[in-house]
């Protein structure tokens, strides 16, 4: 395509406004970078992916790509053996099961969405790279003790020391707080190493090293000889955890390194789908659709249809513009007021091509058709290369003569004001000339003008067509309605009038307008009128055609409504009259169960003619249930045994298992549940198909349980933050399936240790819980068995 047509156009635009709709980095490059094609194929292929997006969203409203992040860099470097942080390696698992997702999702979707699955199908699917970096890094990027055997056992003797030197530190704590040696009987931290607060002036009571003082200078933080073996044992093994630590980071890598072209790969794909839901996302916000494509006549002629479409970069409301080009003529003279919209005209044809070319769905009606174009050509605005020292006019001839050489037949071309910025005989001319080049190359052609000569031209000439965009001659305002068939005025006193100028002056200009001028500006106007008064008629016949369709409607949805209540009373009484008629049978089994004990013959005899009646009135036509119209009743012959059935004015469907022998009653098989109804209350229906469970598109993660501490240490906590903390912490590993755990609560004031375990003594998940025992540091913490 043409660049400097693009750009004169603002197709950029179109694309930033497209990026916006965008999930991430590299979908967004691609609709920044985004270019119409030629090939009616490509184009075709493009818009079937927008429509099946468009389709997908309708099923699954929020569905997405997922979560895929920018993690070039990180492969690159993973490429070159270099280690990644645990975050990065959690970047590069959610992209990672982002594209695996998204190719299932798709795939269960495909005979649904076959364009957009062709694309997903060639994700390579990565599980074994999820399920390393699963097994080793926890959500919050924490390395787990499953990640090797090695740092299990490391981090196994780290929590034993470090329970050996705190429990003695806390005896330590105890007997010194006795002597009223510290600070605070608490155990703190410094560069690693444990250590008590000594108060200054007592720190020549307590053996040891000092590893901080306090701002105040009233407390030195001191690590007890006595501990401090066990300390360097303990920070020997945090160094020793932090080696493994680094060689699993490492390992997880090397596997990310070894994969990472596939990851790239699958992250442009996730990318060019990503660019077909924001065009479809953008489709929804504009109102916009797919239009057709527009076949090649068999004389090679090429058409476009517009209808209603609406330029895509205006966001106040904008007049729909409605156009057709090729069927009939092959150029298109817009003529009409200054600041009337022909420029815009000219622009919105331009990008709906472009658009249409691109894939993305263009702001107009569905009944719109466009060919596919080899090139879309313009020459708009009045640009001038200060540099090249060139003219207006040169500047656009410079533009029309590249245009006449780099289009074709296939090609649309839009002129603005052609051979405007000279002399206007020679303008005219020119513009004239050109168009009948166009005309006979047969290339589609909009040009807008002011020159009448450019009117009477187009209305004399074959295949070339006036158009006009009307002007209210009452407001003296443009309307922005094209109207095929009819050249507009310019109208330049009326505007110039309303901008100001003076009576005088407009006045004076109008006698300087030769007469034959004037006649035809008049003429103009008076056929504007009256096409205005012909629009404003059709629309009220539309209207009113419309009115009368929708009362149509509305007396068809009422008599069914009427029908449906009918059936539904008609069978209310038939019911009614079954349960009657059942109810007197009943009777007459009691009276002839009665009319058994009498001795009397006569009195027998007498009975049996009154149930005789009776029975007649039974059998009458009155009592017999009334035949709903439309029903179908079911007959002994229509049915059999296997046949699937269902329970009329119910959603209860069942098998038929056996039929009485009386053939009044079936037997049917209803799930876990034998039912017997009668013959006449079941209808024949198929058996049903087969159907998958349930689908979910959505893109989401399959966690594990979350992988808690076998202990929570609660020390240093506010009273008013133990509670949520120590019940979110039971809840998790009561889930987790642990049995026993540990509450470290410390001595402290004992506020903590009596917020826990008057939590624990009625806590539903708790089965016992104790004071910790010697060597699990005493009083200071809780063991709790779930």
């Amino acid at each position: 395509m043409d660049q400097k047509s693009l750009e004169m156009l603002e197709y950029s635009k179109v694309r930033e406004i497209l990026a916006g709709f965008t999930s991430f980095p590299i979908s967004h490059e691609l609709a920044m970078n985004l270019e119409p094609s030629p090939d009616m194929e490509k184009v075709s292929y493009l818009l079937g992916q927008s429509a099946e997006a468009r389709y997908l969203f309708s099923l699954i409203p929020n569905f997405s790509v997922g979560t895929v992040i920018d993690i070039r860099k990180a492969l690159a470097m993973a490429e070159k053996e270099k280690t990644l942080d645990p975050q990065t390696l959690l970047q590069v698992r959610a992209t990672v099961a982002a594209g695996n997702d998204l190719r299932t999702s798709l795939n269960r979707m495909s005979s649904e969405v076959p364009s957009l699955w062709s694309i997903a199908k060639n994700i390579v699917a990565l599980p074994e790279v999820v399920r390393e970096i699963d097994r080793c890094i926890d959500d919050s990027g924490e390395i787990l003790d499953l990640a090797s055997p090695d740092l299990a056992n490391l981090r196994y003797q780290l929590k034993d020391t470090r329970h050996q030197l705190l429990n003695r530190l806390e005896s330590m704590v105890k007997a010194l707080s006795s002597q009223n040696l510290l600070q605070d009987s608490i155990i703190t931290e410094r560069g690693g190493r444990y250590v008590i607060p000594v108060k200054t002036e007592m720190q020549h009571a307590v053996q040891g090293i000092i590893h901080d003082v306090s701002n105040t200078g009233a407390t030195v933080f001191i690590e007890p000889w006595a501990i401090v073996e066990l300390g360097n044992k303990l920070r020997q093994m945090a160094l020793e955890e932090e080696r493994e630590v680094n060689r699993i980071l490492a390992e997880l890598s090397a596997e990310v390194g070894s994969n990472g072209t596939e990851i790239i790969d699958n992250m442009v794909i996730s990318a060019e789908i990503d660019l077909s839901l924001a065009k479809a996302r953008y489709a929804k916000n504009a109102n916009a659709c797919e239009p057709c494509i527009s076949p090649t006549g068999s004389d090679s002629r090429y058409s476009l249809k517009l209808i209603d479409a609406r330029h895509p970069l205006l966001k106040k409301k904008v007049v729909p513009l409605t156009v057709e080009i090729g069927q009939d003529f092959s150029s298109l003279v817009i003529t009409g007021p200054n600041t009337g919209g022909k420029t815009v005209a000219l622009k919105t044809i331009g990008l709906m091509a472009l658009m249409n070319q691109s894939g993305i769905p263009i702001p107009a009606s569905e009944d719109s058709c466009l060919p596919v174009f080899d090139g879309v050509f313009a020459d708009i605005g009045d640009e001038q290369s200060i540099e090249q020292t060139l003219s207006t006019f040169s500047w656009h001839m410079g533009n029309i003569v590249r245009i006449i050489r780099m289009s074709t037949s296939r090609s649309l071309v839009l002129l603005d004001e052609l051979g405007g910025s000279t002399d206007p005989a020679e303008g005219a001319a020119l513009a004239r000339a050109i168009l009948m080049y166009f005309l006979t190359k047969r290339t589609l052609a909009v040009a807008t003008t002011h020159y009448n000569e450019l009117k009477i031209f187009a209305h004399s000439t074959p295949e070339m067509q006036n158009a006009s965009l009307a002007f209210d001659s009452v407001t003296l305002t443009p309307t922005y309605h094209l109207s095929l068939g009819i050249p507009g005025g310019s109208n330049a006193l009326a505007i110039a009038s309303q901008l100001g100028l003076s009576p005088e002056i407009i006045d004076s200009a109008r006698e300087m307008i030769p007469k034959g001028s004037q006649e035809m500006e008049q003429l103009l106007t008076d056929l504007t009128n009256e096409k205005q008064v012909a629009r404003s008629l059709r629309d009220t016949l539309e209207n009113e055609k419309e009115e009368i369709a929708g009362i149509r409607d509305q007396l068809e949805n009422e008599l069914e409504n009427l029908q449906e209540q009918k059936q539904s009373v008609l069978r209310e009484a038939r019911e009614s009259i079954s349960k009657e008629a059942t109810k007197l049978q009943k009777q007459i089994r009691e009276a002839t169960s009665e009319l058994k004990k009498v001795k009397s013959k006569e009195s027998i005899e007498q009975a049996k003619r009154e149930l005789s009646s009776v029975h007649q009135q039974l059998a009458g036509e009155s009592w017999q249930p009334e035949k709903v119209q439309g029903e179908i009743t079911t007959t002994i012959e229509s049915i059999a045994e296997g046949d699937t059935v269902r329970v009329i004015d119910t959603n209860l469907r069942g098998t038929i298992l056996s039929i009485s022998d009386k053939g009044d009653q079936v037997e049917m098989q209803a799930g876990r549940t034998r039912v017997k109804v009668g013959l006449t209350d079941v209808e024949r229906v198929d058996a049903p198909k087969e159907t998958t469970s349930q689908r979910s598109f959505e893109v989401t993660r399959n966690k594990e349980n979350q992988r808690r501490s076998i202990e929570l240490d609660l020390r240093g906590k506010r009273a008013e933050e133990v509670e949520p903390e120590l019940d979110a912490y039971l809840n998790d590993v009561s889930l987790a399936g642990f049995q026993e755990v540990r509450i470290i609560h410390g001595y402290g004031t004992g506020t903590v240790r009596q917020i826990v375990r008057e939590m624990l003594a009625s806590y539903p998940l708790v089965k016992s819980f104790r004071s910790g025992e010697l060597g699990e540091g005493g009083d200071g913490v809780t063991a709790v068995k779930l």
